[in-house]
């Protein structure tokens, strides 16, 4: 069972994704310059979402400092082990082969020990580990001798945002996690031209007879609608779940997160809270499949008719060309749309509201992995 979610969303001037000059990124599409947001940014941004719906231990950190991570939940569950618990989360962390070193950042954390690379981890992980630290002090054992029960513990049920997105543990490639999701990068459906914002900032205790400027910049923007496409393999995030009413909840998520986050680039400069315009989501029991093709052409504006409306008339006949061309008949499809309803989806869709998708979704899949 596969879940496809498309979306059409304008952007007004932004700089959401930068490069390594500090300009939006950009790609070539169909032989035009498109503007470009990394997957790696959404799936960032959609973490932070998941903060603010899921309960805390069904989610995971991604960091270097698991050691301290560790080393702070023995401590609050053991006080008398505090003086230990640094050794001890080091140790524990060390059976499962993930390599530990001081770390060489200044301030508080000089001198920490830190991995080599960012590791994510669930926080019931996270106080498992504690757990089996401690017991193995109490015990007098070592507990970088405890591979099989560290191993364990990273081969149990997965937190959510581990089982979508993946866990990488290059020291440890017995413990890796495929992920259950995949989240193309997002392109713009227009063409687009770079622009840059000339700015100066004066400062405010100048003398009066100096009228320059204390500062002078530029910083590249543009503005764009971007097609977005992400698909999650249910039958995947049920086993690494290891629980169905979990894989559903997550699965519920992800498509929330999807739909409202953004990623966080200079929004301080330029406030780009959009929502999507249009919205569909494929329940497919056959393969994942992406309607960016529908793009090839850049879209033109047209008088009377949006970028973005013409977009999801666009997604909608090329999804419609899918389902008859190639036999592809969803399972069950929704679709959000502004305005009125989309011809070329409303004859195998349900036009509904957010809250009414996540409904017939839950209970789509309930249904289906109840049979």
């Amino acid at each position: 069972m596969f879940m496809d979610i498309h979306c059409i969303q304008q952007v007004p001037p932004s700089n959401i994704n930068r490069d390594d000059t500090g300009s939006p990124k950009t790609a070539y599409v169909g032989g035009a310059l498109r503007s470009r947001v990394s997957s790696q940014a959404w799936k960032r941004a959609m973490r932070g979402v998941f903060d603010g719906m899921l309960d805390s231990g069904k989610l995971g950190k991604r960091t270097k400092g698991v050691v301290t991570l560790i080393a702070a939940s023995i401590a609050a569950k053991r006080p008398d082990l505090t003086e230990s618990a640094e050794d001890l989360g080091q140790k524990v962390l060390s059976a499962a082969g993930i390599k530990v070193k001081a770390s060489d950042r200044a301030g508080s954390d000089k001198g920490s020990p830190v991995t080599d690379y960012l590791i994510f981890i669930a926080n019931n992980e996270i106080d498992k580990l504690a757990d089996l630290a401690i017991t193995a002090s109490d015990e007098g054992k070592d507990p970088s001798k405890m591979k099989k029960e560290v191993s364990e513990i990273f081969h149990g049920p997965q937190a959510i945002d581990i089982a979508l997105f993946g866990r990488m543990l290059a020291d440890a490639p017995d413990l890796n996690t495929d992920a259950s999701a995949q989240v193309a990068h997002a392109f713009s459906i227009d063409q687009i031209t770079p622009e840059y914002d000339y700015f100066t900032a004066v400062d405010d205790c100048a003398s009066e007879d100096n009228a320059g400027a204390a500062m002078i910049d530029t910083v590249g923007f543009n503005s764009s609608t971007l097609y977005r496409y992400a698909t999650v393999n249910i039958d995947a995030l049920k086993e690494q779940l290891q629980d169905t009413s979990t894989a559903v909840e997550g699965a519920v998520a992800f498509v929330e997160a999807f739909i409202k986050s953004m990623p966080s680039g200079k929004q301080n400069t330029f406030a780009n809270h959009t929502l999507p315009e249009d919205v569909v989501v494929v329940l497919r029991d056959s393969q994942p499949i992406s309607a960016a093709d529908a793009f090839e052409e850049p879209v033109r504006r047209e008088e009377g008719l949006s970028v973005s409306r013409q977009g999801i008339e666009r997604l909608g006949n090329r999804l419609n060309e899918i389902r008859v061309n190639y036999n592809e008949e969803p399972v069950k499809a929704w679709y959000i749309a502004s305005g009125k309803e989309v011809d070329s989806l409303k004859e195998w869709s349900e036009q509904v509201s957010l809250p009414d998708l996540e409904h017939g979704l839950r209970e789509t899949l309930n249904a289906v992995y109840s049979a």
